[in-house]
């Protein structure tokens, strides 16, 4: 491998056998190096193949000013975070976390602290991501010696959820509160929200897809099954007509809804939790 550019004296830029470029990263890679040269392969930490040209430029622009620590530890975060949720993430997520981790050490260290708002929400609703993003504190405190708020958890979660989804910030932002705002519908109906084992994880793990496609796929059309979808508005009417009202709600407020079928599966889990509070 030859160096096509030297970024700064950690990172450089080269080019795979099939012309494609390739940000290669590594303590002291480019220090005193030239355009042309062979890279000391020895140094070589982490090699990142960006597709998308822009995401590319914008990722080199980024490793430019960025210290190396921030850069490994945002790599040490997404590889944790594949092996401990089983997925691929989006290559995007390797510009978005690692400036997201740059922003917030930096405005750590200016003593600007902020809050996120959707703390609680996206604990309950991205719960492995959030579990992910605490490793990720302890990786950063580890690596750069600060020592980030809880909040930040949750901030690095969102991160790892747009990775999953392909997502932009702002849709899961719009994800989390929709889920909100349906789990408060159903909350206040619901009787088993007033048992104290009540938890409520158990019912909004139904959310995070249903959600997700309501608000980025459209409706597959699907004739289901007539028979059970008789049955449940039959036996599980309570339940139906919550639905049916959280239905209406997301789509005026969303532009988006449920289909039968989806509703029938979401009804049919809240009659399941209330079934099992009820008997307790």
């Amino acid at each position: 491998m030859r160096i096509e550019k030297v970024i700064n004296n950690n990172v450089i830029s080269s080019r795979d056998g099939e012309g494609s470029e390739l940000v290669v990263m590594g303590c002291g890679i480019g220090f005193g190096k030239k355009e042309g040269q062979n890279i000391d392969e020895s140094k070589i930490e982490k090699i990142f193949k960006l597709e998308n040209k822009d995401s590319l430029e914008r990722f080199k622009a980024l490793l430019k000013k960025l210290p190396l620590e921030y850069i490994q530890v945002s790599d040490e975060i997404i590889s944790y975070a594949k092996e401990a949720l089983g997925k691929e993430l989006n290559e995007n997520v390797y510009l978005t976390l690692t400036d997201h981790i740059g922003f917030a050490v930096d405005r750590f260290k200016e003593g600007m602290l902020f809050t996120n708002a959707l703390f609680e929400e996206i604990k309950m609703f991205y719960s492995n991501e959030y579990t992910v993003g605490c490793h990720a504190l302890y990786l950063i405190e580890k690596k750069t010696g600060i020592k980030l708020l809880e909040d930040e958890a949750a901030s690095i979660a969102i991160h790892i959820v747009n990775a999953e989804f392909n997502s932009a910030i702002s849709t899961t932002f719009t994800l989390t509160q929709m889920m909100r705002d349906m789990m408060e519908i159903i909350e206040k109906e619901m009787p088993a929200c007033k048992a104290q084992s009540y938890q409520p994880d158990k019912l909004a793990i139904n959310f995070k897809y249903l959600v997700h496609r309501m608000l980025t796929e459209l409706p597959e059309q699907s004739k289901g099954d007539e028979i059970l979808f008789d049955f449940v508005r039959n036996h599980c009417e309570q339940e139906y007509r919550l639905i049916h009202k959280v239905n209406s709600f997301i789509e005026e407020k969303y532009n988006c809804f449920m289909t039968e079928e989806e509703s029938i599966y979401l009804a049919l889990n809240v009659k399941r939790i209330n079934d099992l509070y009820a008997e307790n």
